[in-house]
């Protein structure tokens, strides 16, 4: 079954559980998103295979699963219009894009704006633009991926902007477990990454979340001083070393989250 995410507290009176359970028949393929059968979606969801049955029919004659080639349901396309949807519907996303636009113009390397999910107890970052560079690894580079808010530089950056007391209490509430095997997961070594990035104004990350790459962000802040995304740049350590990348980037990447700063 899969271990359930930590969601806003709603009015029980007005949660519906029949919506829950469709919910957590989408959300089984998060771990693992191949075709399944309804015995692996009922065992991913928690649900009986009844349950399963008239749920993945349901969600079929909407186009939020489809029929695999080879047997099985897999995710439908229907979720590309509600991502386009989504995408064209939040302010910051539409006045990023002609920034970080011009900003992979000038660097030449990856651009990405992630949001700080507060609506997820703040644990989390999703990255909503990526701008790719000449070489990618596909899933981990693909807008819609979601990182933990300790390991992320997006996330840290973000973090600095907070009282000690909230960054002490994310991480008291985080999983930190480690991405690759250079992931700083030690809670006093991130917090000397939380302190570097008060220090500098952004955040620097090597290898914790793709071997190979470096990167560092500058977090977006509202009207009010609220961090709610921030600005990346990642690069190759065969390209740049942390010295000269840093040097290069991070004063572009800082404008960039000024200038989308409310």
């Amino acid at each position: 079954m899969n271990k359930k995410k930590r969601y806003p507290v709603v009015d029980e009176r007005l949660f519906l559980q029949s919506v829950a359970r469709a919910l957590d028949v989408l959300e089984a393929y998060a771990a693992e998103p191949k075709a399944k059968s309804l015995g692996e979606i009922a065992t991913a969801a928690g649900i009986n295979k009844s349950a399963a049955q008239r749920i993945a029919q349901t969600l079929l004659s909407r186009g939020y699963l489809e029929q695999a080639d080879h047997g099985g349901l897999t995710l439908g396309r229907v979720f590309l219009d509600r991502f386009f949807d989504y995408q064209r519907s939040n302010p910051l996303i539409e006045r990023a894009t002609p920034v970080l636009t011009d900003l992979r113009k000038i660097t030449g390397e990856r651009v990405d704006l992630s949001l700080f999910d507060a609506k997820h107890d703040n644990l989390s970052i999703v990255y909503a633009i990526r701008l790719q560079s000449k070489r990618e690894t596909f899933y981990a580079t693909l807008a819609g991926r979601r990182l933990p808010t300790f390991i992320s530089t997006g996330g840290r950056s973000c973090l600095a902007q907070l009282s000690d007391d909230v960054v002490s209490d994310i991480l008291a509430r985080s999983e930190l477990r480690p991405i690759t095997p250079k992931s700083i997961v030690d809670r006093e070594a991130v917090w000397g990454k939380i302190h570097e990035a008060r220090r500098d104004g952004y955040a620097f990350a090597s290898e914790e979340a793709l071997l190979g790459e470096i990167v560092l962000a500058a977090s977006i802040r509202n009207g009010v001083g609220v961090p709610i995304g921030a600005v990346h740049i990642a690069g190759s350590m065969s390209d740049w070393s942390a010295g000269d990348f840093r040097k290069r980037f991070a004063p572009l990447a800082i404008e960039a989250a000024r200038a989308l700063s409310s």
